[in-house]
């Protein structure tokens, strides 16, 4: 038997601390500042776990395209990794090399003529991956002017209203003129005609958007490059395109393999997506491809030396985490092309069944139904005056359920609608559950006798679907 040692109690030295964890000094931590001292790490952890609940719960949350839901392998790997910088290519090596493959990989998905040819890199998200898209097109517009000895002081870029803000900050931040397409009646993003008509000698390029974020649609890819064949042939103006395929660009190749949108129309230079929305990966992770490398003018690459070979980089940002990367890689493994599909089509089944049933109840018209990527859009039918699209968002925050309300941009502001998002973990069981809640809710709003709440209840919960501000078009202010 082992001896105990005068003036000792056990094997520690003083007595365990198990006081609860809210009795802990400090009592006050102040919210502004950084506090004077040290805290427990549980006691630190504790404080911000709490405010944390407030937040909403991000499963229910069908705002947002990102994912919210992922294999414990994934979140395993990812957390392996946390520490690894992406740009630290010789320290980490065969995480670069996992990215590479990871281009290789949608090189051949999105029909890249020569696959190994194809260039590409990850970002942090489908937003810098525009605009690493954009400063292409505006790089590769600006030799062919100078080298026909003509100005290069006013690019321009033609897209519909309906894309995302980043490329309203693009245009702003790198000096372009932002042509944007509005909407009219019931065509609700670009269209062949409407982009021809915007553009000149000064156009870098046209933005086509796989997967609208105000409905879910396609613009039709295919469509405008015909039309700026014809254009070319017309007037000699070659305008490239690139493809917004932030959401649809993981849905189109699985889902609509007949749909000509990517690498195999010849006038699409470059594809950006987003990993961490239907690419089924935690964020932040995002790609960006080039048909070759003449799409990509060597001038925006920095060349870095990489195991004793040169690494060419191309990123607005430097250091950033690798996890998601080798998240990306382990979920293309994991899933395959056939495991992809299935989890896509079950999206879109999600989509197209609630959509419909959503049209069932009554009240409510479909502007989209889901039939494309696994999102849709409806409004309140105009003969119902007792509520708004904005009471029917309140009165689904009440039971958790995230479901933005936004009106269109320029030209049909008029029109104020609802959008579900379906993604990765939201079931038919879920959605039976929105559908309930919905239903629920529906007889007291049928009921308060007029609107409760206007566009200016809304805040910013409109996710990437903000209209374009009037004060800031126009070359030199995007």
């Amino acid at each position: 038997m082992p001896l105990r040692q005068p003036g000792r109690t056990g094997r520690g030295s003083r007595d365990l601390e198990i006081n609860p964890i809210f009795s802990r000094e400090p009592l006050r931590v102040p919210r502004h500042a950084m506090p004077d001292g040290e805290m427990e790490p549980d006691t630190a952890y504790q404080l911000v776990h709490d405010e944390l609940m407030l937040d909403g719960n991000a499963r229910l949350n069908l705002a947002t395209f990102v994912s919210t839901w992922a294999e414990p392998q994934a979140l395993r790997l990812m957390a392996e990794c946390v520490e690894k910088n992406m740009i630290d290519k010789d320290e980490y090596p065969q995480t670069a090399e996992l990215e590479m493959r990871c281009v290789d990989i949608l090189a051949r998905l999105w029909h890249a003529e020569e696959p190994h040819r194809a260039t590409g890199c990850s970002t942090t998200g489908s937003s810098e991956a525009a605009m690493l898209g954009g400063l292409a097109l505006k790089r590769r517009w600006r030799h062919r002017r100078l080298a026909k000895g003509r100005p290069a002081d006013r690019p321009n870029l033609v897209m519909g209203v309906n894309v995302q803000i980043c490329w309203e900050k693009f245009a702003d931040y790198f000096d372009v003129e932002p042509r944007y397409v509005p909407m009219e009646g019931d065509r609700y993003h670009l269209t062949p005609e409407k982009a021809v008509e915007a553009c000149d000698e000064n156009t870098v390029g046209v933005v086509a958007v796989l997967g609208s974020t105000f409905d879910g649609s396609y613009e039709p890819v295919a469509g405008i490059a015909a039309a700026l064949d014809d254009l070319q042939a017309r007037t000699g103006l070659d305008v490239p395109i690139h493809v917004d395929g932030a959401s649809g660009a993981m849905i189109a190749p699985f889902l609509d393999p007949g749909l000509r949108w990517d690498f195999r129309v010849p006038r699409v230079a470059s594809i950006n997506t987003s990993g961490h929305k239907y690419g089924l990966v935690m964020p932040g992770v995002g790609w960006v491809l080039w048909r070759d490398s003449q799409a990509l003018p060597d001038d925006l690459v920095f060349h870095v030396n990489y195991l004793g070979g040169d690494m060419p980089t191309f990123a607005l940002n430097f250091s950033r985490p690798g996890a998601q990367v080798v998240a990306q890689y382990y979920t293309f493994l994991r899933l395959g092309f056939d495991g992809y599909r299935r989890v896509q089509r079950t999206c879109r089944e999600v989509a197209t069944r609630l959509a419909g049933e959503i049209a069932g109840l009554g009240p409510f018209e479909l502007i989209t139904d889901g039939g494309e990527t696994p999102v849709f859009a409806f409004r309140v039918r105009k003969e119902v005056d007792a509520f708004t699209v904005f009471d029917v968002s309140a009165a689904l925050r009440e039971r958790g359920w995230l479901v933005p309300a936004y009106t269109f941009p320029e030209n049909r502001t008029d029109l104020a609608v609802l959008r579900v998002v379906v993604r990765n973990g939201f079931s038919h069981d879920l959605a039976d559950l929105l559908l309930a809640d919905l239903r629920r809710v529906l007889p007291r709003l049928e009921a308060q006798g007029g609107p409760r709440r206007t566009a200016g209840d809304a805040g910013g919960f409109a996710h990437g679907t903000e209209s374009k501000s009037p004060r800031r078009h126009g070359h030199g202010h995007g």
